[in-house]
């Protein structure tokens, strides 16, 4: 409530990396509250703080095109490595496992080996999966497979269409 008063105060404090700020801002006489803040974080979609050695390529397929070779970092997720590369991988829940329309492909000899791991499908990404359009044996949900080193140079096939239950015509744009 105070707070659009108060940032021509608070503006000197917020570009200072180490002084974090509390104010106390008064609602009643009697009372007293306390706003803590600190530097926000600023996200570098260029990823360049990244370990070299973390990185590797890996290829999506959709049907009737050509395969795209992107690079990835190991950790991240199959849907975010397509947003940043502006790969249409739909993910209309943002990542949550809440839809379908992330599903991609995978080549059978990942499939089992995620399996064999212990990384398989949840019953949740099942349950979501049942409603994807073009499922196969070994299809998964992007959001849901964490890229490790091993899968550099993986082919992540894209079926042709997607079901998305969200809004007729709706695509979700990454944050």
């Amino acid at each position: 409530m105070y707070i659009p008063l108060l940032r021509p105060f608070l503006r000197p404090f917020l570009r200072s990396p180490t002084v974090p700020l509390t104010v106390h801002l008064p609602r009643h006489p009697l009372a007293v509250r306390t706003i803590t803040t600190s530097v926000p974080r600023l996200h570098d979609h260029s990823h360049s703080h990244q370990i070299p050695s973390n990185k590797i390529s890996i290829i999506f397929h959709k049907d009737q095109s050509s395969p795209i070779t992107v690079p990835a970092y190991v950790g991240d997720t199959i849907l975010n490595v397509a947003h940043r590369h502006d790969i249409e991988l739909e993910g209309a829940c943002e990542g949550v496992c809440a839809c379908s329309t992330c599903h991609c492909i995978l080549s059978s000899y990942l499939f089992d080996k995620l399996e064999d791991e212990g990384k398989g499908a949840s019953e949740d990404e099942e349950d979501m999966l049942d409603m994807a359009f073009g499922l196969e044996e070994n299809s998964r949900l992007g959001c849901q497979i964490v890229l490790t080193k091993e899968m550099d140079g993986e082919v992540f096939r894209q079926p042709f269409a997607t079901r998305n239950f969200y809004v007729d015509g709706h695509v979700p744009k990454p944050h």
